[in-house]
């Protein structure tokens, strides 16, 4: 079985100047475009700091990618065969919450399994879905998903298209982790 990856990881953190330093980009730039921090960026780019799974989105966001790209580029990934044993994934220090790259990186959909523990939510900015359409599939659990300003309860079997890009936020108030697929397909 793949191990979990509890940031901060070098090759995380080398990938992440990698995209940042092809674009040209100073940290300021990076900054800019996120809203993330020069110090933070500064810190994950070091390995020193546990990036979350909001703070990673801000950033793939600004970058153009998907934040499964980055976390598959990070991986080093080539191949078009994903082995279940074998396929990354990344726990997010700040939720708990694991999520796993299923499909394989140069597939032209994106498939991610999420594991959202009990009583714990995620929030991701409109500028991660800015450049894709993601499908939200709940495989086990209930899922309150809001998407700007609209809510979504969402139990076992229900799958909902993602509107215009909006501020989201993966919630689970249940007692038990749920259990859901995003799959992601990048625009035109």
């Amino acid at each position: 079985m793949s191990t979990i990856l509890d940031d901060p990881t070098p090759a995380l953190a080398a990938r992440l100047r990698l995209e940042r330093d092809a674009r040209g980009w100073s940290l300021g730039e990076l900054a800019q475009r996120s809203g993330v921090s020069k110090a933070m960026i500064s810190k994950i780019e070091r390995a020193e700091a546990s990036p979350t799974a909001a703070l990673l989105g801000r950033l793939s966001g600004a970058l153009g990618l998907t934040l499964s790209a980055l976390l598959a580029r990070a991986e080093g990934r080539p191949d078009r065969l994903a082995r279940a044993a074998v396929q990354p994934r990344w726990r997010d220090p700040k939720t708990g919450y694991v999520r796993r790259q299923v499909s394989p990186p140069s597939a032209p959909i994106e498939l991610v399994r999420v594991e959202l523990p009990a009583r714990r939510s995620v929030s991701f900015p409109a500028s991660a879905y800015a450049f894709v359409h993601e499908l939200i599939w709940v495989l086990d659990g209930h899922l309150t998903f809001v998407e700007g300003e609209d809510t979504h309860e969402l139990d076992a079997g229900d799958c909902l298209a993602l509107g215009p890009p909006r501020d989201c936020t993966f919630s689970n108030a249940g007692p038990r982790p749920c259990v859901y697929l995003v799959a992601v397909v990048r625009q035109g």
